[in-house]
């Protein structure tokens, strides 16, 4: 669900960015007026879930791969706003240093996983929890349609996404720009897999992590709850962070499923005979053009990660490269989220002492 750079054309990336701008500057206003709570370390560790649980692939039908975003009960514990903020980092940081999706579709992936995933998911578990204790399995079953709802959302745009782009964008010869299939291809191709298998990572993910909540610390759901109630002590995360950290040494089984995710394929793919084999069967059997197209050639190179696909280049054993991506992949997330809530904070004026 990453669109990588070349697939999209450059004006609807730059809609895609000013569509998704004002929802980052609203959750930027909304942390900044919560920087009293722990909304940053809460924004840090789910950042860093959502980008560990992006790193298991799963096989999907057609012989692709995806992925749990993370995004449900990122809005579930968070609320929508922190959750936009949170997965947005963790999509900026995977993009930068990972190639895991590409620098022009920063807007287009925030706007479709952080911003849509997030309201979709929030609405969803609002709705079906109703008003139910936080403690009820009515709100796990909710928190499961939510997480199932909003990366399926998520997946919609980013096949509707693609498959515009040759009704729009056509060279001299009228063949595609960019992506190269239309919406009759992308929108199944896309959603086989999301409605099937991804979707239901997302599902348990969410569930899971809703039920041990309301075993361990129920008050991190009151956010989205319409509940009040404080927001977690240190005490109550340090579980949360110990399984992220066993999350991060399990992450090389991410390995095990092969295939690339529709519409992930590099420009090289085109000219290679497998690789072109795995395309037409993962597209409704429909082959794909002979070379690439011109702009996906152009901009697919706009832009060389440092650890290109979570293998550093001075590290022979794949697995291990992966276990050190998500390593330093979860420490640049909590940089990242420590340094916004520094930024935010700067020339707040601190609380006025009582008498004072």
């Amino acid at each position: 669900m990453h669109i990588p750079d070349g697939y999209l054309s450059p004006s609807t990336c730059a809609v895609l960015y000013a569509g998704a701008a004002p929802f980052w500057y609203v959750a930027l206003s909304r942390v900044r007026r919560r920087l009293h709570t722990r909304v940053v370390p809460l924004i840090s560790l789910f950042a860093a879930f959502s980008f560990v649980a992006m790193m298991f692939n799963i096989p999907l039908p057609g012989g692709t791969t995806g992925h749990a975003v993370g995004v449900g009960i990122s809005a579930v514990v968070l609320g929508p706003w922190a959750s936009v903020l949170a997965v947005s980092v963790a999509l900026v940081i995977q993009a930068l240093f990972f190639g895991d999706g590409g620098i022009t579709a920063v807007g287009a992936n925030g706007f479709n996983m952080a911003v849509a995933g997030s309201f979709v998911a929030w609405g969803v578990y609002r709705l079906a929890a109703g008003g139910s204790p936080l403690t009820s399995t009515r709100r796990v079953a909710a928190a499961g349609i939510a997480g199932y709802a909003a990366i399926n959302v998520a997946a919609l745009l980013t096949a509707i996404e693609f498959g515009i782009q040759p009704m729009l964008f056509l060279d001299a010869s009228g063949a595609p720009l960019y992506c190269p299939y239309p919406l009759g291809i992308a929108v199944p191709a896309m959603m086989a897999g999301h409605l099937t298998v991804a979707g239901m990572a997302e599902l348990v993910v969410t569930a899971g992590v809703v039920a041990f909540l309301q075993r361990t610390d129920p008050s991190l759901l009151t956010t989205s709850a319409g509940v009040r109630g404080t927001t977690g002590s240190p005490r109550t995360l340090r579980p949360l962070w110990v399984g992220l950290g066993v999350l991060m040494v399990l992450a090389p089984l991410g390995l095990l499923a092969a295939g690339t995710a529709w519409g992930e394929w590099a420009a090289s793919d085109f000219a290679d005979e497998a690789a072109r084999k795995e395309i037409a069967a993962a597209s409704l059997n429909q082959p794909p053009p002979p070379a690439p197209p011109q702009g996906l050639a152009r901009l697919s190179s706009i832009w060389t990660a440092p650890w290109p696909d979570y293998a550093p280049p001075f590290v022979r054993s794949a697995a291990f490269g992966y276990f050190l991506s998500a390593v330093f992949g979860v420490g640049l997330v909590i940089l990242a989220s420590a340094c916004i809530g520094r930024v935010l904070g700067a020339g707040l004026r601190p609380p006025d002492k009582a008498g004072a």
